[in-house]
């Protein structure tokens, strides 16, 4: 795991050696192991090394071909190296046992082909002198960032917002736009980011840049058919997940480093530590966040499976004033603001204390697996079109009507989806993940924008509601938790966050694979009638019936109670600062601190603690607002 940094056109840059070594400067925590830099009359590159695989100086990066013509950096891990490398065979003279030199000598053979063969999480950029253009690409799933921005005269690129802001090259201004899609869901979907003229490149695209061209094209769709054989027989099915989930974990525990696990007790990190207990000869360090509050820690499930596999664990015991002595770290180290994360920062850096540079997560296997509520809900929706036949008028009276009896945030956003002009997967999803409804958003800003709804925008065009597509609704819904919150909060943060203490993340479930296999399975063999069924029977008696079955609590700190008490004046203090910025109303945001203060069922802490996150990001990172 490292960071890249690049510039493709220098003709108005003074010093462009200069300029990325200041911008890898500031990606030193994701890469200490090795500050490599090239430049020559068009482009500079920078990379930084944090060391996993062929920890030798000889995989130092940038890394150049036999024949001098391309160079290469490479943010990320591809797993199937050693399969590639025997592909290759002799076409290309290796002197290295590293990944990156087999998806360098992948690109000499197969040309923009070898995406298509790289199974792992990787940012990249390839550099051909011969033709004066410029390869950058990202992995399928938008596992590993990859940001941009173009002037006039150059096309900037890094691994990091901040990185991108230290060059000088762009204008540290807030998109006010998106802007109201942070407010509404707590992130901002790419390729849109909060500042004005960068983008993200998207998950499974890659972009080709010359003289005379700018393409971006994307090569993998996580919604195009694939061909499985069989997918009705449910035996099969069963132990083709397990042996899908089986071959990514142990891809996953290739490193030269030590490495370990992160352990919730539930059923996905427990799964991929049983997985993982299976492959090693050694014990598995596992690490788990644990609290003095009972009702949010999961000790016991996690105990229970450390002991079941015979783990090395260590517990992190975690108090509100532990906390509040690391929010301005945890705070510090988001490069892209969220109202999630904190919780894997904190994890993160015990696991890297303990001498761990690599660990496993469970990430992805609620996304896959009907894991939250909104598939219930949204197979429950579809199966009440009916509704459809009312009038606008008496639907939105029905809302209405739920509001005023049973006032909750549920309750309003299904009179949110009541009210739609159109009831249907797409626009009942953008309402479910919504964090505040666009009348709060108006009291909070200073300024009147027509609030389109990008994620709305996204789902239709993933275009997995029409007759061409035969995805059923589970599959559809996991489409869009993946590209959506997924992508753009969960996997963010993880990176975000395990990088901060030069912590590679690398996520089992997330192997294309697997995700490829389970979107084409049947609503009838994947429908959670106990907690995420299929996963749980693919993988037999791996599990024991008390993780299985336990209540689902989610990895996540006692913020309402620690944001009332011990955390008050710091949050305060923030949205104090907040109002004072010109497209903030001071009113508005002193509202609803006191709604949430007041015990108002409509101001969950989530609804308020994403606004605390912005201000610090915009202040730490001197953005115009």
């Amino acid at each position: 795991m490292c960071g890249i940094n690049g510039i493709f056109g220098l003709e108005s840059i003074e010093d462009p050696k200069g300029v990325i070594q200041s911008m890898n400067a500031k990606l030193a925590h994701r890469g200490p192991d090795n500050n490599g830099i090239y430049t020559d009359d068009f482009v500079a590159l920078g990379h930084r090394r944090l060391s996993i695989i062929d920890t030798s100086d000889a995989s130092n990066q940038p890394y150049y071909s036999t024949d001098g013509n391309l160079v290469f950096i490479f943010n990320g891990e591809v797993y199937n190296f050693e399969e590639l490398r025997e592909e290759i065979g002799s076409d290309y003279n290796f002197s290295t046992s590293s990944d990156t030199e087999v998806v360098l000598a992948a690109y000499a053979k197969w040309g923009l082909n070898f995406l298509s063969k790289l199974n792992g999480m990787f940012s990249l950029a390839i550099w051909d002198k011969t033709k004066k253009q410029i390869i950058i690409a990202r992995d399928r799933l938008g596992i590993k960032p990859l940001y941009y921005s173009e002037t006039d005269d150059s096309f900037i690129f890094s691994s990091e917002l901040r990185s991108l802001l230290e060059s000088g090259l762009i204008k540290r201004k807030l998109d006010r736009n998106n802007l109201i899609e942070y407010l509404r869901y707590q992130t901002v979907h790419s390729p849109r980011t909060l500042i004005e003229n960068v983008h993200s490149i998207p998950a499974g695209h890659y972009l080709v840049l010359n003289d005379n061209e700018r393409i971006l094209n994307k090569y993998w769709e996580i919604s195009e058919p694939q061909s499985f054989g069989n997918l009705k027989d449910e035996i099969q099915v069963k132990t083709k997940i397990k042996s899908l989930l089986k071959s990514s974990v142990n891809y996953r525990m290739k490193a030269d480093v030590p490495y370990g696990a992160f352990l919730s007790g539930g059923i996905d990190s427990s799964a991929i530590v049983g997985l993982m207990s299976e492959d090693s000869e050694m014990p598995v360090s596992t690490f788990s966040v644990v609290f003095n509050e009972r009702e949010f820690s999961e000790a016991p499930y996690a105990e229970l499976i450390a002991k079941k596999f015979k783990t090395n664990h260590h517990e992190i015991l975690l108090t509100a004033d532990d906390f509040l002595k690391e929010i301005p770290n945890a705070l510090k180290s988001m490069d892209f603001p969220s109202g999630d994360g904190p919780n894997t920062y904190l994890v993160s850096k015990v696991t890297k204390a303990s001498g761990i540079t690599m660990a496993l997560s469970g990430l992805g296997g609620d996304e896959l697996f009907a894991g939250y509520p909104i598939f219930k809900r949204s197979m429950q929706l579809s199966q009440n079109m009916w509704l459809k036949s009312f009038a606008g008028v008496f639907r939105n009276a029905a809302g209405s009507m739920l509001k005023a009896f049973k006032p909750s945030v549920a309750s309003y956003k299904m009179a949110d989806v009541l009210g739609q002009e159109y009831i249907d997967l797409p626009h009942s999803y953008s309402v479910n993940r919504k964090v505040l409804f666009d009348k709060e958003i108006n009291s909070l800003l200073t300024y009147s924008e027509k609030m389109a709804n990008p994620l709305l925008s996204h789902c239709k065009a993933l275009d997995i509601s029409g007759d061409k597509n035969s995805l059923e609704v589970i599959s559809k819904v996991s489409i869009m938790e993946i590209t959506t919150y997924m992508q753009n909060t969960l996997l963010r943060d993880s990176d975000q966050m395990s990088m901060a203490h030069a912590l590679e993340v690398r996520v089992p479930f997330l192997d294309h694979r697997l995700v490829e296999y389970a979107l084409m399975l049947d609503d009838k063999i994947k429908y959670p009638h106990t907690p995420k069924r299929l996963l749980v029977e693919s993988l037999g008696d791996l599990l024991p019936d008390e993780i299985v079955n336990r209540p689902k609590m989610g990895f996540t700190f006692p913020w309402e109670s620690w944001m009332k008490g011990e955390l008050k004046e710091y949050c305060e203090a923030h949205l104090i600062n907040l109002g004072k910025r010109d497209c903030f109303n001071s009113q508005g945001v002193s509202s609803l601190w006191n709604r949430f203060l007041k015990g108002d069922k409509l101001i969950s802490w989530s609804r308020v603690w994403h606004l605390i996150v912005l201000e610090n990001w915009l202040e730490a990172n001197g953005i115009d607002s």
